[in-house]
Order: structure tokens, then C-alpha cells, then sequence
């Protein structure tokens, strides 16, 4: 599980032995078994024929991300070639194909990217968009194996980037995280050893996207690296069929599985909503955690109503990290299961403290923070206050991560990456604390809303209003908006596909009192269509574009609404919801 310097080296020892990649359809069959002995014969034939394209050294190679054989032989044969993958989002929540199509463009130009390769089903895409980025090249694998040229093969070495991770907000200015071979395997084997505690026979089941460094980093590279076998699922297939997911880890066996929370929530409804289900769930002893804010309530029904299916909540390993640290920078050890800090919410509004509520016979609002764990080996967390002093225990800041992990760079963006990186230190952009040695993330530095002193979480004004039953899981979204003042307002975005104005002014209003009677805040409350609101590639909710949209008139006619029916009138008022 260690001392690999690249990746080519890492396929080849684990191509010594019987383990490997395992693709299914979107029913769950076995669509085809690879040994790694398999990928490493093919990659390097792959690899030769990308040598003959005639491309210089380290040249982008933009590869659409399917879980499939070809872009798994794909991404290890330019390793070999001595070219640098570019792994590419899939359609999932991207809003359509003309937005994919330019989301592709966008990635493929801001990596200067000389080839793009996909599947013949997305090929139409992929070669629109190569054409719009000035592509030199744009193929199938097919197309490629057919090439009678071929080239020698020239592997990527330690100092070389082991490919472009796009961070999941890359919208407007993509920017791609580039780190090392050495740094990839160094967060390899301290998520495998360290993190997952692997031991032979594991076996990992995923449906996450290979675009992504939970899914590529953890649920690929690292099995791989620890040569252990992997099932894989589409995130379109997972996301049609949920509980295909437990399907394969119970019928498979599989030990490791990890989802960030709306994962656990999505299989949790739908096996409410189907009935009785049969998994045998005993053999997963690692059930990751990570990719977004970790949700106690999620995980408590996630193991109710699996634990007749033989799932143990002792399994829960929620971690955190990033795509600029790799991927892993903390991880709880496997077989604690997870533990909540509970914290007084008006002294972390007024004094960024997170301090245990003392009741003292008087109510207190309380919030239960997720622990994320130690860091692993090597890497070392700070919290530092504005200044950049480094804080004590409980006092919440912003979470400077260190270690071999940590990227070298932005590719080609100077200035974004002088903003986050000090040193060998980087700028998570994270707020949290540390507490007994565990580090407890409480939310993104940008998306904190200011009120009246008070510094509000946006995930806790919409978990307040996603406890109404009357409103789906992560359908909505809280922001502020800056007033003439200097003063912020807090507004929400709730999906709703209801379309009568009274029961519309009953919703708003109704959502409106969940907010004031558990937060004390008032909050513009505007209702947007059904699946409207904007989320990143990777499957964030994207509060930023979000904004974007409110602000640019997207959802007007919803604002006029609002304040036509006088919803939150003071809010309304104050925001610019009123005519």
C-alpha cells in the first residue's frame, strides 16, 4: 500500500496479481471484468497509439469520464505515453446538452487541451465541443485503436502531474488542480492504509464520477494502488436506481463504499418509498463519508432503516478533503463509526467559538457538528483567524491544510494559485475547528451570511426549511445579498412546482415562520421551479450560481410573487423583493 512513485508503477505491481475493475450496466449486470493485468496490456497498447498522434510531452488529453473500460485504459495509457488525462464531467446535473457542451469547451480550452477522447454514444458532444476549444484532435477509442501510427512509449516520472482535476465550481474560469505523481501517491496510500485501514480480500463498490477526486482518487487510484478489486456503477445509473448501489455490495460482498450524505439520503427514501428490501449489508465495514457537509439526521435514518439488512452504523467513516490536497486530508478510523459535536449556536454566530451548550434551565440553540477525524499521516491542519494567527481548540477559523499531498499549482493561473497557496500551505477556503485532535468543518468562508453580528451558516437556514415535509432534500438554497447600507440579507430559494397563488403565499410564508422560529432570521423567501436550482459537476448545490441567477432576474417573476403576496414584508422590503 505505499512507496509507489507513479501510477504506472503502482498498475504494474498490482497487475502481478488476480484483482481488478469490475463495469456494470445501468441494471447491475457485469458488463465486463478486467483484471489489472488486463488494463496495464491494454493502457500500453493505448498508450503507443496515443505516442503516434505525434504530440509534445505532457500535451492535455481531455478524456469524457464514463465508468467504463475505455476511459480507465485510456487515462493509464497516456501515463504511459507520457501525456497528461484530463479527466471530463458527464451530462449528470449539468442542465442539458447545449450547457454540457459548453462546460466541455470551456474545460478543454482552459487546459489547452491537444485531443479529446469518448465514447461513440457522447461522441457528437465531445467533438462540438473540441471543435469550439480548437482541439487538434477528437476520436472514439475505436478511432484510435484503428491509427496506424504508433509511437514509443515515454511514462510520466514522479515530478510529472498525474493528471488535471477541474474543481467542482469551474464555471466561468476553469481552473485545474495539478499535483504531482508523488503527491497522488502519497494521498493514495494514506486513504487506503490510514484511512480505510485496507487488508486483503476488500473489495470497494462506487458509483461516483471518475471526474471527480472522490470517485477518481478514492474509489480508483487508491483501490488500485492497494490492488483491490472495485465494482463500478454510473453516478446516471445510481442516481436512477439508488439502491443498485447496496445491490452490488451485498451481493458482491463488498467492504468499502463511500458517498458524500445525499447519497445515503437518496437510498434511504427510496427504500421507504419501495418497501421491504433484502441486502445482506454485514460485509461493509468502511462506509465513507465526505464531498459535503456531513448530516447527522441522514446518517441516523440511513441506519435504521438498513440495520434489518445487516448494515452496522459503526461502519460510518465521515473524512474531509479536497481536490487541491488530492483528495484525503482527515479520515475517522474505520470501526469508530461517527461522533457529533454539539455546540451552543448563538455563542458560534456571535463569537466564532464553539462552545458545549450549558442548558442551566434556560433553552439553547444547539447545532451537532459531524467529526471528520485526525489528519492523515504526514499532513498537518491549522485553523487561523483572519489575520492568519493560528487559533486554539474550538475557536473557528479558516482551515489551512499542509502536507505531500497539497498541489503544486492551478494549471496556468498564477494569481488563483498565489490566493490559496503559502508556502506548502493551502488555503482550503473551509471554515472549522479542531477538537481533540479531530477537525470539524462548519461551512464554506464564502458562503457565510452576516446579520446583525451574527454569522449564519447557510446550511443551517436550509436545513431548517428541509425539515418541512412539504419540501424535498436539497431543494433549496440561502445566500445574502449586499443592501446600499453595507448591511447582507439572507434570502432562500425553495423549489416548488406548485402553481396556485394562494397555496404558493402559504408556502412562503410557512417556510418563511421554519426559519424565524428556528433561527430567529428573517429571510426573503422566493419559490423557484421544480429542479431549477444550479449545481456544481461534481453534484454541490452551487450557492454562488444560485445567486448569480436570482440576481441576473432568472427567477423574477418568483421575486415579484413574493412580494406581491407580501411575503416576509420587513425582508422583502429591505432586499428589493417589494415593487
Amino acid at each position: 500500500m505505499g512507496g509507489f512513485t507513479t501510477l504506472v508503477s503502482a498498475l504494474e505491481f498490482a497487475a502481478e496479481g488476480p484483482t481488478g475493475f469490475n463495469f456494470h450496466d445501468a441494471r447491475g449486470r457485469l458488463e465486463r471484468a478486467a483484471t489489472y493485468s488486463d488494463i496495464a496490456a491494454a493502457a500500453v497498447a493505448r498508450g503507443r497509439k496515443l505516442a503516434g498522434l505525434g504530440l509534445e510531452r505532457n500535451a492535455r488529453i481531455g478524456l469524457l469520464a464514463e465508468a467504463n473500460f475505455d476511459f480507465v485504459t485510456l487515462f493509464f495509457g497516456c501515463h504511459y505515453a507520457g501525456l497528461l488525462p484530463v479527466p471530463l464531467p458527464s451530462a449528470i446535473r449539468l442542465g442539458g446538452e447545449s450547457a454540457w457542451e459548453q462546460q466541455l469547451a470551456r474545460l478543454l480550452a482552459g487546459c489547452g487541451a491537444s485531443a479529446a477522447f469518448s465514447s461513440a454514444a457522447n461522441f457528437s458532444v465531445i467533438e462540438q465541443a473540441a471543435k469550439a476549444a480548437n482541439v487538434r484532435f477528437a476520436g472514439t477509442p475505436e478511432w484510435l485503436d484503428g491509427q496506424g501510427a504508433e509511437g514509443a512509449l515515454n511514462p510520466l516520472t514522479e515530478t510529472d502531474y498525474g493528471y488535471l482535476q477541474f474543481s467542482s465550481g469551474s464555471t466561468r474560469t476553469p481552473m485545474g488542480v495539478a499535483a504531482t505523481q508523488l503527491a497522488l501517491g502519497a494521498n493514495c496510500t494514506g486513504l487506503a492504509r490510514d484511512g480505510a485501514g485496507a487488508r486483503e480480500g476488500d473489495r470497494v463498490v462506487s458509483w461516483l464520477p471518475l471526474y471527480h477526486d472522490m470517485g477518481l482518487v478514492g474509489c480508483l487510484l487508491s483501490p488500485m494502488a492497494a490492488q483491490l478489486s472495485v465494482d463500478f456503477l454510473s453516478p446516471d445509473s445510481f442516481a436512477r436506481r439508488p439502491l443498485l448501489w447496496l445491490e452490488l455490495i451485498s451481493r458482491n460482498r463488498g467492504t468499502i463504499a463511500t458517498s458524500p450524505t445525499f447519497g445515503y439520503a437518496l437510498c434511504t427514501r427510496r427504500a421507504e418509498r419501495q418497501g421491504e428490501t433484502n441486502f445482506d449489508l454485514s460485509s461493509w465495514r468502511v462506509a465513507g463519508l465526505g464531498g459535503e457537509m456531513i448530516r447527522e439526521d441522514v446518517l441516523e435514518a440511513f441506519a435504521e432503516r438498513f440495520a434489518r439488512d445487516g448494515f452496522d452504523a459503526h461502519a460510518f467513516g465521515p473524512s474531509y478533503g479536497l481536490a487541491e490536497a488530492s483528495l484525503t486530508v482527515s479520515f475517522t478510523p474505520p470501526g469508530s463509526g461517527f461522533r457529533v459535536d454539539p455546540v451552543d449556536l448563538d455563542i458560534l454566530e456571535s463569537e466564532r467559538v464553539a462552545r458545549t451548550p450549558k442548558i442551566n434551565g434556560h433553552p439553547v440553540r444547539q447545532r451537532n457538528f459531524v467529526r471528520c477525524g485526525r489528519p492523515i499521516p504526514g499532513h498537518e491542519v491549522e485553523i487561523r483567524g483572519d489575520d492568519g494567527a493560528v487559533l486554539g481548540d474550538r475557536a473557528v477559523g479558516q482551515v489551512w491544510v499542509h502536507g505531500p499531498s497539497i498541489m503544486t499549482e492551478y494549471f496556468n493561473q498564477p494569481e488563483a494559485t498565489a490566493r490559496v497557496l503559502s508556502g506548502r500551505w493551502l488555503n482550503t477556503g473551509d471554515l472549522g475547528y479542531m477538537v481533540e485532535g479531530e477537525l470539524v468543518i462548519t461551512g464554506r468562508s464564502k458562503d457565510l451570511i452576516l446579520v446583525n453580528g451574527r454569522n449564519i451558516w447557510p446550511e443551517d437556514i436550509e436545513w431548517a426549511v428541509e425539515q418541512m415535509a412539504e419540501v424535498r432534500n436539497r431543494a433549496t438554497a440561502a445566500f445574502s445579498i449586499a443592501l446600499e447600507d453595507g448591511l447582507e440579507a439572507p434570502i432562500i430559494l425553495v423549489e416548488s412546482g406548485l402553481s396556485d397563488p394562494a397555496e404558493r403565499e402559504a408556502r412562503a410564508r410557512a417556510v418563511h415562520a421554519a426559519i424565524q422560529e428556528r433561527l430567529g432570521v428573517d429571510c426573503g423567501v422566493v419559490l423557484v421551479p421544480p429542479r431549477s436550482l444550479p449545481y456544481t459537476s461534481s453534484g454541490k448545490l452551487s450557492r454562488s450560481k444560485a445567486k448569480d441567477f436570482y440576481l441576473s432576474g432568472k427567477f423574477s417573476s418568483d421575486v415579484r410573487e413574493a412580494a406581491a403576496a407580501g411575503v416576509v414584508a420587513q425582508s422583502a422590503a429591505s432586499v428589493g423583493l417589494a415593487a
